[in-house]
């Protein structure tokens, strides 16, 4: 199935740098290869809020939160 999507000026510049970039052949492959680049799981989040939170003790009370509401979901 083919679609077409609308986008702006400064988008098509960027997606027309990427695809050069990129050596793709279509947009459609640049926009597929960024995407599975993104998608890609990082091999650890260590330390990834830190740069967002002031101190390490609201750091630890998030990922309790976190921890709490994952053992809630899994126990239904």
């Amino acid at each position: 199935m083919v679609t077409t999507i609308q986008v702006n000026e400064r988008t098509l510049l960027l997606l027309k740098k990427l695809k050069e970039e990129l050596q793709a052949k279509s947009y459609e492959d640049a926009i597929t290869k960024i995407a599975n680049q993104r998608m890609k799981v990082k091999e650890s989040m260590a330390g990834s809020l830190r740069k967002y939170l002031k101190n390490s003790q609201e750091a630890k009370k998030i990922i309790k939160e976190v921890q709490n509401d994952r053992r809630k979901e899994d126990n239904y």
